[in-house]
């Protein structure tokens, strides 16, 4: 927690996080990684750089229920549950949905905050910056800027060069090892 300048926001995160997550059930495998390879999702395109405006209704369709859930819902995987966490496999992190390019593996640390996290976007165009103020926190929610899934938020705590900490939801990431 080193990169945390508001310990008691995180601690109250975490509650309201494990109170909704345990309501999920257990975390079945990597679905991440099998919903990259899911043949029904023909808008995974890691080449394409075109913005996607998919309904939520198709989404639904195409995504696995919790990648949905926190993709399309803004919802938030359970911390310390991704393996995308601790991992480090080098690589680039693409979006599962739609396979637009998000971070490089080398701009990956250790934050401790239970969620991959990451100090700068592959581009300044990688990514979308959202206001978020539920939870009665003044947050900056990270979408995806391909095809606006919910990603995760962005703080001003992380180490240099940059002093930002990408805190990203794992099961919404696919990374293509390099």
């Amino acid at each position: 927690m080193k990169y945390m300048k508001h310990p008691i926001q995180f601690i109250y995160l975490l509650l309201l996080i494990s109170t909704t997550a345990c309501a999920q059930g257990p975390k079945k495998g990597n679905q991440t990684i099998l919903a990259m390879q899911d043949k029904k999702n023909t808008y995974y395109n890691p080449n394409s750089k075109e913005p996607l405006a998919i309904p939520d209704s198709l989404w639904k369709q195409i995504l696995s229920p919790e990648i949905y859930q926190v993709a399309r819902e803004k919802g938030t995987e359970r911390p310390f549950t991704s393996p995308f966490e601790t991992s480090k496999e080098v690589g680039t992190y693409h979006c599962v949905a739609c396979g637009n390019a998000l971070f490089q593996s080398n701009t990956k640390f250790d934050s401790g905050c239970g969620w991959p996290s990451f100090f700068d976007p592959i581009t300044k165009s990688a990514l979308i910056y959202t206001p978020d103020n539920t939870h009665g926190m003044n947050r900056t929610e990270v979408q995806c800027g391909k095809c606006k899934a919910h990603l995760g938020h962005v703080f001003e705590d992380g180490p240099p060069p940059t002093g930002l900490r990408y805190c990203i939801n794992g099961v919404v990431l696919a990374l293509e090892k390099k």
